[in-house]
C-alpha cells in the first residue's frame, strides 16, 4: 500500500446477526436502530454524557457571536438521545440575549461538551471533539449564519428540526 493510506475491512451484520452476539441489555431499542451509542465528556472528566446519533455527523459551524468567540461547532440530537452520565453538580450555564440557548460548561475545566441551542430548545448542541474517539465515521461540517440569526433560521432547510424525534 501506499504512503500514507490506510486500508479498512467493514463487515456487515444483519440485526438478527447482532442481536445473537450481543447480550439483551447492549443490544440498542427499536428507537435507536442505525444509531450509535457515542461518549464523552469535558477536558477535566467531571462531565460525562452519552448520545445516540448517527455515526456519520452532520456538523453545523455557527458564526453568532458566542459560538464564534467559543469556535463552537456542533450536533443536534433530541433531548430523549442525550443522558448525562455524571457531573449534573460540575454544570454552570451562561445564558444572553433571549435567554433560549442554555450555554452548558464544566465549572472546573470550562470545556462545553453540549449545550441547549436557541435554534432547537426541545435537543442538545454536542461539540464533536468533545466525544470518546471510535464512534464517528465520518463529518460533514455546514455553515450556519448565526449573524443573521432569524433570517438564517428562516431559510435553513434542517436545522429547527434536528431535536425532533
Amino acid at each position: 500500500m501506499g504512503q500514507g493510506r490506510i486500508s479498512v475491512s467493514v463487515v456487515l451484520e444483519t440485526s438478527y446477526e447482532l442481536r445473537q452476539r450481543l447480550p439483551e441489555h447492549l443490544y440498542p431499542a427499536p428507537e435507536y436502530q442505525g444509531l450509535v451509542k457515542h461518549t464523552g465528556g469535558c477536558h477535566c472528566g467531571a462531565v460525562r454524557f452519552e448520545v445516540w446519533a448517527s455515526a456519520d455527523l452532520h456538523i453545523f459551524d455557527c458564526n453568532c457571536s458566542i459560538c464564534k468567540k467559543k469556535q463552537n461547532r456542533h450536533f443536534i440530537v433530541p433531548a430523549s438521545r442525550f443522558k448525562l452520565l455524571k457531573g449534573a453538580e460540575s454544570i454552570t450555564t451562561y445564558t444572553f440575549n433571549t435567554h433560549k440557548a442554555q450555554h452548558t460548561f464544566c465549572k472546573r475545566c470550562g470545556v462545553q461538551s453540549f449545550y441547549t441551542p436557541r435554534s432547537n430548545p426541545g435537543g442538545f448542541g454536542i461539540a464533536p471533539h468533545c466525544l470518546d474517539e471510535g464512534t464517528v465515521r465520518s463529518v460533514v461540517i455546514e455553515e450556519f449564519n448565526g449573524t443573521d440569526w432569524e433570517k438564517a433560521m428562516k431559510e435553513h432547510k434542517t436545522i429547527k428540526n434536528m431535536s425532533k424525534e
